[in-house]
């Protein structure tokens, strides 16, 4: 975390408790106030990469940016895991998400790419420093820690490759975050574990030491801002301009880069394609 997002965490710390822990979000309602007229308030729901704590201190400044520059209202969505985060996004409860790229691909509610991190990404496995394991073939019969099953590169394009590439048998273990996949692998609980390099670098210094990168997939397109096609074309337009303009800004960057999104583009399905093409159905695992 930077330290710029340090200073603000305490000052946002207090807001999170007015957060329902693990509530549904809802489209965008409207609000009344007495003697003014109802104010459309938007939902922006973030997939849980981190703990509930991190993910508040980093979103909320962002939207309170956000708020200033398009006058609209946003309120935070942070689900307790992956798995209900793809639950909710399945039903196009989000009016806006930040989610895994191959929700784009398998996108049941018909999410619109707005903008995207221009960096591309790609999944890690890693293992204990210490471990004898060299290449992902030494990892036959064990058992390996992901997020969830869906996440793009922590998991589906892992578990992909390590079947098609390597012919590997491996037990999938799913812990429900980035963060519990680096701790599962420290303390033993699995031999190996799937992630991004941006988690990774997330975690505290004595974490990352014990760790080892083993493999590196194929890169793809990073994690889009999307918005549901419910939410009114020129209000998707507004938004996506807004936090183009934002992360133009020195403050917008440093603010930015801890998703990532610093280095901001447009983006649109297109860029979603090559994902498509990659066959992964045969490891997606559809939500309940």
């Amino acid at each position: 975390m930077g330290p710029l997002l340090r200073r603000l965490s305490g000052l946002l710390w207090a807001g999170l408790l007015m957060l329902p822990l693990a509530a549904p979000a809802a489209p965008a309602t409207a609000k009344a106030t007495a003697g003014k007229p109802a104010e459309r308030v938007y939902t922006l729901g973030v997939t849980p990469q981190f703990e509930r704590r991190q993910l508040f201190a980093i979103w909320k400044p962002i939207l309170i940016e956000l708020e200033k520059r398009t006058g609209l209202r946003f309120d935070l969505a942070i689900m307790p895991d992956i798995p209900s985060f793809e639950r909710q996004y399945n039903a196009g409860a989000f009016d806006f998400a930040y989610m895994n790229p191959y929700l784009m691909v398998a996108n049941p509610a018909g999410y619109i790419p707005l903008v995207r991190d221009d960096t591309p990404v790609t999944g890690i496995l890693v293992v204990a420093r210490d471990s004898p394991f060299r290449t992902p073939a030494d990892l036959e019969g064990k058992e390996i820690a992901f997020p969830a099953p869906n996440a793009i590169g922590a998991s589906l394009l892992i578990r992909a490759e390590l079947v098609r590439k390597y012919k590997v048998n491996f037990t999938p273990r799913y812990v429900n975050s980035h963060t519990a996949v680096y701790l599962s692998v420290t303390q033993g609980l699995a031999s190996a574990g799937g992630g991004v390099q941006k988690t990774l670098n997330e975690q505290k210094p004595e974490v990352q030491e014990r760790l080892r990168v083993l493999y590196r997939t194929a890169a793809f397109a990073a994690h889009p801002i999307a918005a549901h096609p419910r939410v009114d074309g020129a209000v998707r337009e507004q938004v996506r301009s807004a936090l183009l303009d934002f992360a133009a800004t020195p403050a917008g960057k440093a603010l930015l880069q801890e998703i990532p999104l610093a280095r901001m583009v447009p983006t649109a399905m297109k860029d979603y394609q090559p994902l498509k093409d990659l066959g992964l159905e045969d490891f997606f695992v559809p939500e309940r």
